[in-house]
């Protein structure tokens, strides 16, 4: 039984919510405390409390910095990145948490290094030498190692709109290290006019979430809401984390199913079009004929894949055949838990594909290639060879020895 947790960002995501979330989750203050203070980085004191977003309550984690840190000029006083990465080593993060919590930061200053087009050594952390994302960013390690969620995926994130002011000027939203670090991750922008998405959020959600959709199948177990600074009438402005797991739908999976109609190729190519599209990794791939305008005879082409193979797939149908367009939508599928076993018979062995659900058989059926082969092998018919090897399924399964005697 897997622990899944689903980032929502409907209202987008920073650290602060992020750690906001977790906390609502249950992550003990004093622990999170405990976590940042190996730092031996003075950053003041942290806590939570609870508010209203548009009416929804939420959790609300507050960094409250120290005279010291809250009067250095961030342009005479930041901390660079091997700062960081000696401070993390130092810490009471677990070895795995260090190794994250050091590529965090260092995906985040080379984002900042590409953008500003100076050596990662170089660049100026505005962003990243901040103690509130050095705070956030640690912090939400120490909270996801905490979490132990086995999966982690999210949502297609809410950018938002507008303008926002940088270190460098005023920037469209999404601003440029936030752009960069969403490079191929599903966005939009919607409302309201401001940004949503900051570049601590974008690194924390992209860096852990290994896929982007809608909500998995999963028994709810608990939600936590992160409240963000802001209060945006009729729209709550919190990032939602839902962990549950997923016995409850063991045999749920989502899919992709891709398809697109032809009526203009050679029908000797849908044969090694088949075999790539399998090879390129479709879990299914069928045919089937249709009417298509003009009256013209066609082929309807369908193929069912795990979505992230998507893209992958429909640059092949592309190439290898004469579509000019792919639709595809998203699924969920139920299936039975499958194994293959193999059934001695008196012309020898022949394996069964063996469908179950809650332990219980429901489906058995022997391979064709196995009964193709002692078919060929012994002279016979090969309905004859899938007879016989259902009959010593049916003697071999529990309770059945001795029925007809």
């Amino acid at each position: 039984m897997a622990r899944i947790a689903y980032f929502d960002c409907f209202s987008g995501a920073s650290g602060d919510m992020v750690l906001g979330a977790l906390l609502d989750l249950g992550l003990p203050l004093d622990g999170l405390r405990a976590a940042l203070g190996s730092l031996a980085i003075d950053y003041g004191e942290i806590a939570a409390e609870r508010v209203l977003r548009a009416g929804v309550s939420a959790t609300k984690f507050r960094l409250r910095p120290s005279a010291a840190a809250d009067d250095a000029r961030p342009d005479h006083h930041h901390h660079h990145l091997k700062h960081i990465v000696a401070a993390i080593g130092k810490s009471q993060l677990s070895d795995a948490g260090k190794a994250r919590a050091v590529a965090l930061f260092q995906r985040l200053a080379e984002a900042e290094a590409a953008i500003h087009n100076v050596p990662i050594e170089n660049v100026h952390l505005h962003e990243v030498g901040a103690i509130d994302s050095i705070i956030d960013i640690v912090g939400a390690v120490h909270g996801m190692e905490w979490l132990a969620a086995e999966r982690i995926t999210a949502s297609p994130l809410n950018v938002g709109g507008g303008t926002v002011e940088c270190a460098h000027g005023t920037f469209p939203v999404p601003a440029p290290a936030t752009a960069r670090l969403l490079a191929d991750v599903p966005v939009y922008a919607g409302e309201p006019a401001t940004e949503l998405v900051t570049p601590t959020g974008a690194l924390l959600v992209t860096g852990y979430a290994t896929g982007f959709a809608a909500l998995p199948p999963m028994r709810v177990r608990s939600i936590g809401y992160g409240a963000g600074d802001k209060d945006f009438k009729g729209r709550p402005n919190v990032l939602r984390v839902i962990v549950g797991d997923d016995d409850a739908a063991a045999g749920m999976e989502r899919i992709v199913v891709l398809e697109c109609e032809i009526d203009d190729m050679n029908p000797q190519l849908f044969g090694p079009l088949m075999d790539r599209l399998q090879q390129a990794g479709a879990l299914d791939v069928f045919y089937a004929a249709v009417q298509m305008k003009k009256n013209r005879p066609g082929t309807l082409v369908t193929v069912i894949a795990r979505p992230e193979d998507r893209e992958a797939l429909s640059s092949l149908l592309f190439a290898e055949t004469t579509t000019i367009g792919v639709r595809y939508c998203d699924m969920l599928r139920d299936r039975l838990a499958r194994e293959h076993r193999t059934i001695e018979t008196a012309l020898g062995p022949v394996r069964f594909k063996v469908a179950s659900r809650d332990g219980r058989v429901l489906n058995a059926a022997p391979e064709f290639d196995d009964c193709a082969r002692l078919a060929a092998e012994r002279g016979v018919p090969i309905k004859d060879v899938q007879a016989l090897a259902m009959k010593a399924w049916l003697d071999s399964a529990p309770g059945r020895q001795g029925r007809d005697q």
